[in-house]
């Protein structure tokens, strides 16, 4: 697979999304899950992205287990940050949390070194600096190498890159989620950070896969997000027949069109596109190699332009956990 520079490090084009082994989208599956991994580094990712939330600490061990002797062929990245208190999601970015998360996902992950960690989100209870710094610490200490982090705003990002060097920043981007157009992408130019666009698909629904809510499970996370739910999922399905038109054009996948998408939006975007199964993570790495013209492109991303997505990205519960723009 093509490489890409992400801040400092050297990756794939394409990361792999590790979550949905875990957590999320349906029980988790040993043996597909251990195929997965491995199929991807057979053919080319370098990129594998965990956290220690994701199956509160399954996923960070299922890749310690499968792929202890394969560790020098990725670059392994995690993160630190929300917890969860008496089954309820919190937020903890103190130095304490961070250095004690830290730890905890070395063993898990079963190596030394952590080549890239993120905060989570943003702790607004805590200044952005301290929880850099204790990420600083880690740096000096040998056991990470390079920090990150996840669903910041430009503010924020200026303030931690001040306090040490950022490497990369994760936020959910793709056609339906555009709202890192505003000023992150300039404020990463400008600063020399990576971005990692997250949920690139639309949680599967920009891979025209799903049709019919009541198909997934009471515990699918798409079950409470309201892009999903009701009036909002019809009228958003709507807008999928241009997509699915212009995929067949090129013989591609919508999900592949739509990867082919955020991937020209920058020669150092990596996109990590989640799965859990070898048919989506040798298809995803297909886009890497689609030849599509600008203006075909274009009309790609007028599809879900504007004010055209029904809906928010998370319930009202998720939503105060994000770092909005300052107006």
């Amino acid at each position: 697979m093509k490489t890409r520079k992400l801040g400092e490090l050297q990756v794939s084009a394409l990361g792999l999304g590790c979550m949905s082994m875990s957590q999320s989208y349906g029980a988790a599956n040993r043996e597909e899950s251990e195929r997965a991994l491995n199929t991807a580094l057979d053919i080319g990712y370098t990129f594998l992205d965990t956290a220690s939330l994701y199956g509160m600490g399954h996923n960070e061990t299922l890749l310690g287990e499968v792929l202890p002797t394969r560790r020098s062929e990725f670059i392994l990245a995690s993160k630190c940050g929300i917890v969860d208190r008496e089954g309820k999601r919190a937020v903890d970015c103190t130095p304490e949390n961070v250095k004690k998360t830290c730890e905890e996902s070395l063993r898990r992950l079963n190596t030394d070194v952590i080549d890239l960690y993120y905060l989570h989100r943003r702790d607004f209870n805590v200044p952005i600096e301290e929880s850099v710094g204790a990420l600083a610490d880690c740096v000096s200490d040998g056991k990470i190498r390079y920090i990150g982090l996840s669903e910041c705003s430009s503010t924020t990002i200026r303030k931690a890159h001040k306090e040490h060097p950022i490497c990369a920043v994760q936020s959910e981007y793709s056609l339906w989620s555009r709202e890192p157009e505003d000023k992150v992408f300039d404020c990463c130019r400008e600063l020399g950070v990576g971005f990692v666009p997250f949920s690139p698909l639309g949680r599967a629904f920009l891979a025209g896969v799903i049709t019919d809510m009541s198909a997934l499970g009471d515990d699918d996370m798409r079950q409470t997000m309201p892009r999903f739910l009701g009036d909002n999922f019809e009228q958003n399905l709507k807008q999928l027949t241009t997509l699915r038109e212009i995929a067949a054009s090129h013989s591609c996948t919508m999900a592949q069109l739509a990867l082919a998408w955020v991937l020209a939006q920058d020669p150092n975007f990596v996109p990590i596109p989640g799965t859990k199964h070898v048919k989506y993570v040798e298809e995803n790495a297909q886009a890497v190699e689609l030849e599509i013209s600008v203006s075909e492109l274009a009309r790609v991303g007028e599809v879900f332009s504007g004010d055209s997505v029904c809906g928010d990205r998370y319930a009202k519960s998720h939503m105060i956990s994000l770092d909005p723009e300052e107006s």
